[in-house]
């Protein structure tokens, strides 16, 4: 009996042996799973709770790096930025102006010149022409920040300045945040890459591939308003708009200036209205007093005047006997 049961049991124990080494692998691989699936139920991100199923882990891992990414490299900028000194200010420079010129077209070369001489370009250039012949033109030039007052002093030396309107804005906040971001996603996506190496089911590199796409799309939106922020910042913004009156058109403007027979009787016609309405201005300031004095007189004529003791008429001397009359004188006997 000894002798047949040896065997059997040499022979278990060596099966019992070479079975853990198949089986240690899928305990390992089990385990992973599982502590793959506890971290997707804990993250709670959105991206990987649309994939479901077995892709949710990946998905899930990706998102809960990605946020916890941001949230550590925002505090990180707010704390290195707090501890370093401050960034230097970002201003955003526009100006408009407007000019009066006698020749437009070397005006324009003026404008030209300064831009190219300052270090920058035009951005746009429109001309046009009215029915007189007289011409405007509005050009915007795009200098850099440093060059922007010179610029400036040049273009109002083309003419006659009519108008100049000019801003800063102060955008060093947005600056800020944008970089930080930048920074930010940036991480995030070379986290989400890394977990697509390692992914190893096509529903996991399915749901990474996903996330990757969408978050390079607002990488790519954030380095553009990087790059616009960084344009408007470095290259300040001015609108010239130029006028010119050629020799017609001030012709034109000189002779109706000069006053004719229809202008003449326009203006002694304004005089007379103007005369007629001061002095109804006159009348009509006067007449309460005129009506005051008009009752008063009328009281005193009526009611007062009657009232008065008449004054004794003054007694009237006796008339003068008159002188006799003369006698004809006595005629000759000869008539």
């Amino acid at each position: 009996m000894r002798t047949t049961t040896h065997p059997r049991r040499r022979g278990r124990r060596t099966r019992s042996g070479t079975r853990p080494s198949g089986r240690l692998p899928a305990a390992v691989l089990l385990g992973a799973a599982l502590v793959l699936a506890g971290c997707s139920a804990d993250s709670g991100d959105s991206g990987a709770d649309a994939a479901g199923g077995k892709a949710a882990a990946p998905g899930a891992e990706a998102g809960r790096q990605g946020a916890a990414g941001s949230a550590a490299a925002r505090s990180g900028g707010t704390a290195g930025s707090g501890a370093s000194k401050p960034a230097p200010s970002s201003v955003v420079r526009t100006a408009s102006l407007t000019v009066r010129v006698k020749n437009m077209t070397e005006a324009l070369d003026t404008a030209r010149t300064a831009a190219r001489d300052a270090g920058g370009f035009v951005g746009d250039e429109n001309t046009r022409r009215d029915e007189d012949g007289s011409r405007h033109s509005e050009i915007v030039l795009r200098v850099p920040t440093e060059k922007y007052d010179e610029v400036l002093g040049e273009l109002e030396g083309t003419g006659e300045l009519l108008r100049r309107n000019s801003k800063a804005e102060d955008v060093t906040d947005q600056v800020v945040d944008v970089d930080s971001r930048v920074k930010s996603q940036r991480a995030s996506v070379a986290r989400v890459r890394k977990l697509m190496d390692r992914a190893t089911e096509l529903s996991d590199v399915v749901s990474l591939e996903s996330e990757l796409g969408n978050r390079e799309a607002d990488l790519e939106a954030l380095l553009a308003q990087q790059a616009s922020l960084k344009d408007r910042v470095g290259l300040a913004t001015v609108t010239l708009t130029l006028s010119e009156k050629t020799a017609a058109a001030r012709k034109t403007a000189a002779a109706e200036d000069d006053p004719g027979f229809l202008d003449a009787l326009a203006g002694g016609w304004g005089v007379f209205l103007a005369v007629l309405r001061w002095i109804a201005l006159v009348v009509g300031a006067l007449l309460p007093f005129l009506l005051v004095f008009a009752l008063g007189a009328v009281v005193w004529r009526r009611f007062l005047r009657p009232r008065l003791p008449r004054r004794p008429a003054p007694a009237t001397s006796p008339a003068a006997p008159g002188t006799l009359p003369s006698a004809p004188p006595a005629r000759d006997g000869k008539s």
